[in-house]
C-alpha cells in the first residue's frame, strides 16, 4: 500500500498483486492444491521449486505469471482454463476494454 493507504499503481493501473482479483487467484490456487490432497511441500517437489515458493504464491507475496499458473494447476490436476475464467469474470468490463480502445 502507498503512503495514503491506496494500492500501488503502474501509471493509472493498480498493480494486480494488490487487488481483490489477485487475492481471489491466490485462494483458487490454494483450493486447487488442497483439492488435490497436496501439501505445499509435495506440490513444490512436483514443480521442482522450494516449498517457500508455493507458500509465497498462495499468500500473494510472490507474483505468478501465466506459464507458472498453468504449471501449478497441471501439477494439482486442475483445469487452468476454468480457474482463469472465474478470475477473469471478476475484472470489470471497463478495465478489460477502455472506452474508445479496440483490440
Amino acid at each position: 500500500m502507498g503512503a495514503n493507504g491506496n494500492a500501488s499503481k503502474i501509471g493509472s493501473m493498480t498493480k494486480s498483486i494488490h487487488t481483490s482479483e489477485y487475492a481471489t487467484l491466490c485462494r483458487e490456487l490454494r483450493a486447487a492444491r488442497e483439492a488435490a490432497g497436496l501439501s505445499q511441500r509435495s506440490l513444490a517437489a512436483r514443480l521442482k521449486v522450494p516449498h517457500s515458493w508455493v507458500a509465497k504464491v498462495e499468500m500473494g507475496e510472490r507474483r505468478i505469471d501465466l506459464v507458472e499458473f498453468c504449471q501449478f494447476m497441471a501439477a494439482c490436476g486442475g483445469d487452468a482454463k476454468v480457474v482463469f475464467g472465474r478470475v477473469a469474470k471478476l475484472i470489470p468490463a471497463a478495465q478489460r476494454v477502455r472506452k474508445g480502445e479496440r483490440s
